[in-house]
């Protein structure tokens, strides 16, 4: 059995662009408002925290920072920095999206549906790492803590967590549903 390409006509062909562009585009934009992404990851941390954690939550979303533990004797703030992040998580997907889009194109509505689903995981690993930091430093105190949530486990929360919102990107983008394995048959 052989694969034949269909000929893309002019219209998709300058639809495939304008999506692919509008990809890249997101990409862009995202790393021009990265101070502004970063004020509200740090806003929906303080939102989790506050959930999570009774003793005192303050965000000051202009500085990036989210601070804990106000009602006891060591409080501790965090402050976002852009590699901290999860601008530069997305970024990877987002590239590799418009690849596939380009290569693709047929799997548009499968590859921007993967995508939002991989978005999605890359924002709640970032949430996680931060609530790994702030787990660490309640627990460990300070100095330790924040050594171990921000360089150790931090880090491997972000590495592994980015590896796997990509694997999870990329089996949702290229499975095949059961009505395409039956055409397949």
């Amino acid at each position: 059995m052989t694969a034949v390409n269909a000929p893309v006509s002019g219209a998709s062909r300058f639809s495939l662009r304008i999506a692919v562009f509008g990809v890249l585009a997101a990409g862009v934009a995202l790393v021009l408002v990265e101070r502004g992404y970063r004020e509200l990851e740090v806003r929906l941390a303080g939102a989790i925290l506050r959930v999570v954690t009774s003793s005192g939550v303050y965000v000051a979303g202009n500085r990036e920072s989210v601070y804990f533990g106000l009602s006891g004797d060591t409080p501790f703030g965090l402050r976002m920095t852009p590699e901290c992040s999860s601008v530069f998580l997305l970024l990877p997907l987002l590239l590799v999206t418009a690849a596939l889009l380009w290569f693709r194109p047929q799997n548009a509505r499968r590859l921007f549906f993967s995508l939002g689903i991989a978005a999605i995981a890359v924002v709640l690993v970032n949430q996680l790492r931060i609530l790994t930091i702030v787990g660490l430093v309640n627990g460990l105190g300070t100095d330790e803590g924040y050594y171990w949530g921000h360089t150790l486990l931090g880090s491997l929360v972000s590495v592994i967590g980015g590896a796997i919102s990509l694997v999870l990107f990329v089996w949702l983008a290229t499975r095949k549903t059961k009505a395409e394995k039956r055409a397949a048959a």
